[in-house]
C-alpha cells in the first residue's frame, strides 16, 4: 500500500493497484510499517499505559531517585523538589500498583516505611538512559527549534 500525491488532490492505491481511501491507506500504512507493527492492538494499547505511567512529570523522578538505594517517603519529599506531598504518595502508589516500585513497611516504634526499586523497576532504568542521554544531547537544538516555532506561532487572544 503507498500514498501517492498527484499534485491536486492524494490518490491512493493498494499493493493490486485498487483504489482505496486515503483514511483507510493512513491507518493501514501506520499499522503495517515501523518498528511497532509486530505489536497488535493491544500490545499497543498495553505500551501506551506503561509510556504515560513513566511519562508523567514525577515518576521518572522517583525512580530515578530509588535507583541509588531505598529510600524513605521524607527522603523522597527532600530530594525531589517541588513535588507535593500528595503527588508523591500517588505517584508511589501508581509505581507499586505496576510492580516497579516495593513498599515496606517495619514493624518498629516509630512506624517506619522504605521504598525500593524492584527488578522490573530497576530494569526501566536501563531502557530510559538512552533517552535520558539523547534528550541532555539535543536540548540546545530543541530549545532552538522550540524558540523559533514559538516566535512564528500565532498568538491567541
Amino acid at each position: 500500500m503507498f500514498l501517492r500525491n498527484t499534485g491536486r488532490a492524494s490518490s491512493v492505491s493498494n499493493d493490486e493497484g485498487q483504489a482505496v481511501s486515503t483514511g483507510e491507506a493512513r491507518a493501514n500504512v501506520l499499522r503495517l510499517s515501523g518498528p511497532c507493527e509486530r505489536w497488535d492492538e493491544r500490545d499497543a494499547d498495553f505500551i501506551r499505559e506503561i509510556l504515560d505511567l513513566v511519562g508523567d512529570k514525577w515518576s521518572m523522578l522517583v525512580i530515578g531517585a530509588l535507583a541509588v538505594g531505598d529510600a524513605r517517603y521524607s527522603d523522597l519529599d527532600t530530594t525531589i523538589p517541588a513535588i507535593s506531598r500528595r503527588m508523591l504518595t500517588l505517584t508511589l502508589k501508581r509505581l507499586q500498583r505496576s510492580g516497579l516500585v516495593d513498599r515496606t513497611a517495619y514493624a518498629e516504634v516509630p512506624p517506619r516505611v522504605e521504598y525500593s526499586l524492584t527488578g522490573l523497576g530497576s530494569s526501566l532504568l536501563s531502557a530510559i538512559e538512552p533517552l535520558a542521554a539523547w534528550s541532555a544531547e539535543q536540548r540546545t537544538e530543541i530549545r532552538r527549534h522550540q524558540d523559533a516555532y514559538d516566535m512564528s506561532a500565532p498568538r491567541s487572544a
